[in-house]
């Protein structure tokens, strides 16, 4: 038979021919690029899918991955009809068990997350748990979770059902083809040049596995996963029948699914192996590692605890297949920010059959259409940064998170590896005075300040309930409101745009209007061409051909990209990141300027800066670019200064403040008061799924001006055609109340949205949210002010008021004061 031939051209190559790879190939082609080829270097499903367990779960935190993960459910349940090739796709459902009170409470607290994104999840008893699974013990168990949608696949089947479809709709696949390099001219791919021949093309898909980072390497491309070993074991058949549910029980760190009238079992320990940490050794397809059962022992003992049919089983064969795992635990998706039209779908920690078919559409729909089909954040490539370039500092981080994989989800969790790693200069100093430390992007960030005097412990001690840091916030956030405190606010990112056209740029990036007098600042979003909200960032107006842009730690590299890639061809503008250049101390509270003018000449007076202007003031013979702004709600400044005048500046400033009542403060406290003040945190409340007619931000767009930018269309649409879905504030009275986000929101009885983000307001006493009304008809302030509100919260519902104003100073005369 002799081989088909390579094309010379083709609009898009898929590199990888596993799950991911035929699954891109396959969505790519149904859009109509039916000229895709898929190259793969051995056997479709050689590299990592072949040894899948193929479990298919749903719920994730985030309501658009559940969503991605719900698209795979649907496009398994059709792809054997549609292509005739058997997937082994059976809809038995997921069972997840609970065995401690912490464990319930987090299950429950799921089955409210589920509900709020329309699965649905119910809540059994050990009894009838035991009737859905009836091969294990249920002594110690307190409850279970049932998903009836979810289920498990055939990895390599429906691997090879997704390639033939993909071949159906146009595409082509090449297997025994090796991509020996890419041809990139200027910083454009021209083709692809493999061990058959070249093929010219502009994008290229990476779908290689645990060989992406390596491969991407070569092209300057960074792409954080390591291999880890990952083990299951496969028993012969004893009667198990076939409908049985999987299950996972994680306080036992195990999961089952049946497989011809026997199980498989694996787990996820604590102490991972790393793998092939000198490199993935060549010929290693369709390779498994030794069987470690000394290492597995552990797992196996807690199975056996759970599912005693196990101690007479006989095994076939324990798995020891490396996957690839990310430092996050969420897989790699998106346009890399190094290399223009160069894709990568990778990383997928062990659920790629779950992710396989939504992933691939993701990816598909962002090769075609230039952006995702809807907000990806989570597993968005960008969300990466400086600390993700060192591989041994991604494989220590990565081991950990597959540590945890089925620990205790805790709220306001911190990562312990790979720390201190980036450290303000005053991170020493804050440390001496009790600072407890939480991580973003490698950056080392003061949370809250523990009371040393006092015997209090600068430790978090996790709990669904209250936090042991709940009385400490309170002091910080009562200091916030009172006096004054200064938040170390280094690790905000900070780019400037310099050039002769940078207004012209920025008046076309920014939804606000840039093009005002120097010395102005402008708190603005930056919209896609659906006016979703990319960026959501502060201006500074420095000279006339300069602005300094800050945004927020974890969006340095996602910014960047959106402002440099979105500058108008032509126009004279560069951008530049000076991150590491800036210390950032805000000053808040309202003895803030009482405090400010000890230690400058400069006048500061609310006539000579008044809010919304930036200046350059003295202080400690530090040139200090000094900004009037406010993410807590109160009179401040945020003082960005060079770096080595960190700690004169912050020792002026607190002997300045000694009898003022200026204190340390952290992040918690900074969330408690932007939450009464309704100020929007990107990646949570807002995003690109988010307009800012419906995020309450109208007034921040310049509709009224007649000045072109980008999403500009998309906002006046909204603005004739009305919303369907506006984000209000609720308040629980109940101060016991614990919300995190995720929770339902119920209008007259009605499930309308869920909370986006959650909190405690401590000038309120009460607990307080944010989240989307939704009603497919409309929504209007009427409709939202008019309905009577509950929050489903771990499956109990509390009553709560609605508000579209502020609520903490609504007129804004504290800030202006």
């Amino acid at each position: 038979m002799t081989m088909k031939e390579l094309p010379s051209t083709a609009k898009a190559v898929v590199i990888g021919g596993g799950i991911i790879g035929c699954s891109t190939a396959y969505h790519l082609a149904k859009l109509g690029l039916t000229d895709t080829v898929l190259l793969e270097r051995h056997k479709l499903t050689s590299g990592t899918t072949f040894h899948a367990a193929g479990l298919v779960g749903q719920l994730r935190t985030s309501a658009n991955i559940t969503q991605l993960l719900g698209y795979s459910v649907e496009l398994y349940k059709t792809l054997e009809a549609e292509t005739g090739l058997g997937t082994g796709w059976k809809m038995n459902g997921g069972l997840r068990l609970a065995c401690n009170a912490e464990r319930w409470t987090e299950v429950k607290r799921q089955a409210t997350t589920a509900q709020s994104f329309g699965l649905d999840m119910q809540l059994l008893t050990p009894k009838e748990a035991l009737n859905l699974w009836p091969l294990m013990t249920i002594d110690d168990l307190v409850g279970a979770a049932f998903l009836p949608t979810d289920g498990q696949a055939n990895p390599s089947d429906i691997t090879q059902a997704l390639a033939r479809g993909a071949r159906m709709a146009g595409a082509s696949i090449f297997e025994d083809t090796e991509v020996l390099d890419l041809e990139i001219d200027k910083g454009r791919i021209r083709a692809v040049l493999t061990s058959r021949g070249r093929i010219e093309c502009e994008r290229v898909v990476v779908c290689a596995g645990q060989w992406t980072r390596a491969f991407a390497a070569r092209f300057g491309v960074n792409v954080p996963l390591v291999s880890v070993e990952h083990q299951y074991m496969i028993t012969e058949g004893f009667g198990v029948p076939s409908n049985l549910p999987t299950l996972r029980d994680p306080d036992r760190l195990t999961y089952y699914k049946e497989e011809v009238g026997g199980l498989v079992m694996g787990g996820y320990e604590p102490n991972p192996i790393a793998w092939a940490v000198n490199g993935i050794p060549d010929g290693f397809h369709y390779s498994l590692l030794d069987s470690n059962f000394d290492h597995f022992e552990q797992v196996m003992e807690q199975a056996l605890g759970r599912v005693p049919a196990l101690e007479t089983a006989g095994i076939k064969q324990l798995l020891n297949g490396p996957e690839s795992f990310t430092p996050d635990g969420n897989f790699i998706l998106g346009e890399a920010p190094e290399l223009k039209n160069f894709f990568v779908g990778a990383g997928f920690n062990a659920f790629g059959i779950a992710s396989g078919g939504g992933a691939g559409m993701a990816l598909a729909e962002w090769v075609h259409k230039g952006e995702p089909p809807y907000d990806l954040w989570p597993v968005d490539i960008r969300r990466f940064g400086r600390p993700h370039f060192d591989t041994d500092w991604v494989r220590t981080r990565t081991l950990e998170a597959y540590g945890k994989h089925y620990t205790l989800a805790f709220p306001h969790e911190e990562y312990s590896s790979g720390r201190p790693c980036r450290k303000s200069p005053l991170y020493d100093r804050l440390k001496a005075q009790g600072a407890c430390f939480g991580e973003k992007l490698g950056w080392e960030r003061p949370n809250w300040f523990a009371d040393l005097a006092a015997g209090e412990e600068p430790r978090d001690i996790y709990t669904y309930e209250r936090q042991n840091w709940f009385a400490a916030v309170g002091r910080e956030h009562k200091a916030v409101r009172e006096d004054a405190v200064i938040f170390d606010q280094t690790s905000f990112a900070k780019f400037v745009l310099k050039g002769r056209d940078a207004e012209a740029a920025l008046s076309w990036i920014a939804a606000n209007d840039v093009a005002k007098p120097v010395g102005t600042l402008t708190y603005t979003q930056m919209l896609n061409d659906k006016g979703g909200i990319e960026c959501d960032v502060t201006v500074a107006r420095i000279t006339e051909t300069e602005f300094y842009i800050v945004t927020g730690t974890g969006f340095a590299t996602h910014d960047f990209v959106w402002i440099a890639k979105n500058i108008p061809e032509g126009l004279h503008a560069e951008l530049v990141d000076v991150t590491s250049a800036y210390t950032v101390l805000s000053l808040m509270g309202p003895k803030a300027r009482t405090i400010l003018e000890k230690v400058t000449r400069a006048d500061v007076s609310n006539a000579a800066f008044p809010f919304g202007r930036v200046k350059t003031i003295g202080i400690a013979g530090c040139p200090v670019r000094a900004l009037r702004v406010t993410y807590v709600g109160e009179l401040g400044y945020e003082l960005h200064l060079p770096v080595e005048y960190a700690g004169s500046v912050y020792d002026a400033l607190m002997a300045a403040g000694k009898d003022d009542g200026l204190v340390n403060a952290g992040y918690r406290a900074i969330e408690s008061c932007r939450l009464e003040k309704g100020y929007r945190a990107w990646g949570s409340d807002i995003g690109p799924d988010h307009t800012p007619m419906e995020a309450g931000l109208a007034w921040a767009v310049k509709t009224r001006k007649q000045i072109p930018f980008k999403g500009r269309e998309a906002i006046e649409r909204q603005l004739s055609a009305g919303v369907r879905k506006r984000m209000a504030a609720f308040v629980v009275d109940d101060p016991a109340v614990v919300l995190l986000g995720r929770e339902t929101i119920y209008r007259d009885g009605q499930r309308v949205g869920w909370l986006s983000s959650g909190g405690f307001g401590y000038t309120l006493g009460k607990p307080i949210g944010y989240g989307f009304v939704r009603n497919p008809d409309g929504v209007t302030e009427d409709y939202v002010l008019s309905g009577t509100y509950e929050l489903d919260v771990a499956m109990t519902r509390f009553a709560c008021t609605v508000s579209l104003a502020p609520l903490y100073d609504p007129g804004m005369a504290r800030i202006k004061s």
